[in-house]
């Protein structure tokens, strides 16, 4: 009973656990997406306003429409060392950020949101002509929150040089004619950040915070 007791109070006293489902995603690519860089032709100098009203819609969706996403890990390399007979041990040598951060996103009846991924993974290799173009012209960043019970941030982190590396495909049903349809998106990273670490000062007053409250909060 006591040991009831006391799990209550700690759990009481954190605040209660932590819920998969209150997070929160920001997705911001590079920042010549949908730029005059990106237009193929002398003939879609045009259309340049609109694909840049067109990016801008979708990006904020992105943030709204994020069905699903993975909070990447973080892995210590080490190697084996033995003195003599003694047993060995295990020597952190190095460090990494290995994997890929996971995503789904709901779609729109126009599928603009697996435009938005195309696009961007344009600016990574001319699918015409099949070369590719400068690392710095394709990443970008991504936030992951953790939300509580009153949509206040916990928890933070940031992935920098993302880019989506794998748009997956989509299965389509007779069967599935009341199932919403969602885009897998696979995003390689080069390594994250803690945002809300102790380390980060003054976080909760700063213009990002306020703007993720504003934008998930009450």
């Amino acid at each position: 009973m006591a040991e009831i007791q006391e799990f209550i109070a700690s759990m009481s006293k954190s605040k209660g656990f932590a819920r998969l489902s209150r997070y929160a995603v920001v997705i911001t690519p590079p920042t010549n997406l949908g730029l005059l860089s990106n237009i193929e032709s002398a003939e879609d100098t045009p259309r340049i306003q609109e694909m840049q009203s067109f990016h801008k819609q979708v990006g904020q969706q992105l943030h709204l429409h994020c069905n699903s996403v993975s909070m990447p890990g973080h892995d210590l390399q080490a190697q084996d060392q033995q003195h003599g007979s003694a047993p060995g041990r295990q020597i952190v040598t190095s460090h990494d950020f290995a994997g890929t951060i996971a995503a789904t996103f709901y779609l729109d009846s126009h599928l603009r949101e697996r435009h938005f991924f195309e696009r961007w993974q344009r600016l990574a290799v001319n699918t015409n002509t099949h070369k590719a173009n400068y690392y710095d012209d394709y990443i970008g960043s991504m936030e992951i929150y953790q939300l509580d019970t009153n949509n206040e941030i916990t928890y933070g982190i940031k992935a920098i040089e993302v880019y989506p590396s794998t748009i997956g495909g989509i299965e389509y049903s007779y069967d599935a004619s009341n199932q919403i349809a969602t885009q897998a998106v696979s995003f390689e990273y080069r390594q994250w950040i803690n945002l809300t670490a102790d380390s980060i000062i003054d976080y909760q007053n700063s213009d990002r915070f306020r703007y993720i409250q504003k934008t998930y909060g009450n």
